[in-house]
């Protein structure tokens, strides 16, 4: 996949990309809808025999539009340009989404970001925006295409009556049913991070933990039990999950949530290597138990709830 990182300006000379059929959206999530509109993206370039890409913008507009802090992402870029390279795309272009490109007007923008760029057939969502206010929308399009693209219209993907959206997504991970997400994302939600040195009270108790530092940007989900799965070092592992601030051992929280994971037959020195979390289900909401004991009883209770679900689902 060749990406290109545009500013406004661009530079790019329109013979320097083939004929393309470009599926145009923010695409935070890569998710259920986000899908189908890349997907019909592809298929419409295989019925003309020309490459296909996708354009996404960053940072997210609210933060120019609206000088609003960063919302969490749930795929941050890095995993979005992932994501979109295993999907098949041949071009990705990822504008930068500053003042001077959110101040082109409808037309300006079809002109050097649609026909500039030798697109031949645009895909995008039905609620799909662009140009000045969000002037430009899909009825308009043909209007502004001046006759040079043609264009495909996804219409709203709902599972029952709810539209499949990023912000629905964010809603329910933040409300911790992560097992929802997942069918909406049409994966599991997951984050990367670190591992790093904790407490090492896990050991002591019979449950050694990997304590993992998410990297910036990503929705933590709220405290308590999941069960997941980790990905270290190439290998992937089921365990279970606790996030959150260990009220049996500590009266006072901490500035955040710490993220560990008992990692079900594993047994792997991994400080400092590089870790993704999948979290399928919570199991759980965390609590302050009144001796160590009751919490070991009720970590080896987790460890069992996760490990049927997993069987459940093999």
């Amino acid at each position: 996949m060749q990406t290109f990182k545009i500013s406004h300006p661009h530079q790019i000379n329109k013979s320097e990309i083939s004929e393309t059929v470009l599926a145009l959206g923010y695409f935070d999530g890569v998710h259920k809808g986000h899908q189908a509109v890349i997907q019909t993206a592809r298929e419409k370039a295989e019925e003309k025999g020309i490459k296909w890409g996708v354009m996404t913008f960053h940072p997210h507009p609210s933060i120019v539009l609206r000088k609003q802090q960063v919302p969490e992402a749930i795929t941050p870029l890095e995993d979005k340009v992932e994501m979109i390279e295993k999907l098949g795309a041949d071009y990705l272009f990822i504008v930068e989404f500053s003042e001077a490109f959110s101040a082109l007007e409808p037309q300006e923008f079809i002109d050097q970001y649609i026909i500039g760029l030798n697109v031949q057939h645009v895909v995008a969502g039905f609620d799909f925006s662009y140009g000045k206010l969000g002037k430009g929308t899909m009825e308009s399009m043909p209007f502004h295409s001046r006759g040079q693209f043609e264009q495909t219209t996804v219409p709203k993907l709902k599972d029952f009556d709810r539209k499949i959206s990023s912000t629905l997504i964010r809603e329910v991970i933040r409300n911790g049913n992560v097992e929802y997400a997942s069918k909406l994302l049409g994966r599991a939600y997951s984050g990367k991070g670190t591992v790093i040195h904790g407490e090492k009270r896990g050991r002591t108790i019979g449950f050694p933990t990997a304590n993992i530092s998410l990297q910036e940007g990503y929705i933590t989900p709220p405290t308590g039990v999941y069960a997941v799965s980790v990905r270290v070092d190439g290998q992937l592992s089921n365990g279970v999950c606790n996030i959150g601030y260990k009220p049996t051992f500590h009266d006072e929280k901490f500035p955040k949530p710490s993220v560990e994971v008992h990692i079900f037959d594993f047994s792997k020195e991994i400080y400092g290597e590089h870790a993704e979390i999948y979290w399928y289900k919570r199991l759980r909401s965390e609590q302050k138990f009144s001796s160590v004991q009751e919490l070991i009883e009720q970590i080896a209770k987790d460890k069992q709830a996760a490990e049927e679900y997993f069987y459940m689902q093999s």
